[in-house]
């Protein structure tokens, strides 16, 4: 892949920086958003999905990675696809274990789509579920994998291809992730499988299906356990 003019990497960091930037912001102003606006504010985080959902439409068309074809290597085809599954659900498995001092930070609240009564609020629990395993895999994947952990490498990172990416850009890119969350050293983990999947077969696809599933896993598994913590 040829390097790019300087407007149009611009533009590249932009494509995969704005949509995750929205989601972390929404993380910090929902709450004084909706007392402001006079709502609930577990309805923010439809606004949240629905802000970042737009803008990944507005980029669409500089995804370049979710377009490529990755030449033949490890896991290639169906294998691949095996694979990612498999590495999601352990990892869903490692989340809800490794949920103890010093592997994660104190549990707070989380989201908790209940009504007065206790009973599930199903519109809040389909909303969630969706940002959960479909926006936010698309997201964090096009921001933490195929942006981050190739422009460690090299501010050009779009001429970067995912299986030349270093270790050391792995490791730092999954460590920084993890303590994105409140799993952090599951987070780690979580980071490494994906990373490391993007980087062994170049499709940042199989990464995102690996991570959806993660995610999906874990909103069936609180709304079916109520550990809303998780949430």
């Amino acid at each position: 892949m040829t390097s790019q003019s300087p407007s149009l990497f611009n533009r590249a960091v932009l494509a995969r920086a704005l949509p995750f930037a929205i989601y972390i912001l929404f993380l910090a102003i929902g709450a004084p958003l909706a007392d402001l606006l006079g709502t609930d504010a577990r309805w923010m985080y439809a606004v949240q999905i629905a802000c970042v959902v737009i803008a990944l439409i507005v980029f669409r068309r500089d995804y370049v990675e979710l377009r490529e074809v990755a030449p033949d290597g490890p896991l290639h085809g169906t294998a691949g696809i095996v694979v990612a599954l498999l590495l999601g659900a352990a990892v869903w498995a490692l989340w809800i274990w490794l949920d103890f001092p010093p592997f994660a930070f104190g549990p707070g609240a989380g989201y908790r789509p209940l009504d007065e009564a206790g009973m599930l609020i199903l519109p809040m629990v389909v909303v969630r579920i969706f940002g959960a395993a479909v926006v936010v895999p698309v997201m964090e994947e096009l921001f933490w994998r195929s942006f981050i952990q190739r422009w460690l490498d090299k501010p050009d990172f779009l001429s970067v291809a995912a299986r030349s990416v270093t270790l050391r850009s792995v490791l730092i890119a999954s460590v920084v992730f993890g303590f994105e969350h409140g799993q952090w050293a599951a987070g780690i983990v979580a980071g490494l499988a994906y990373g490391g999947l993007y980087r062994l077969t170049g499709r940042l696809w199989l990464a995102i299906l690996s991570h959806a599933l993660t995610n999906f896993m874990l909103g069936m598994w609180v709304v079916h356990s109520g550990q809303w913590q998780f949430w």
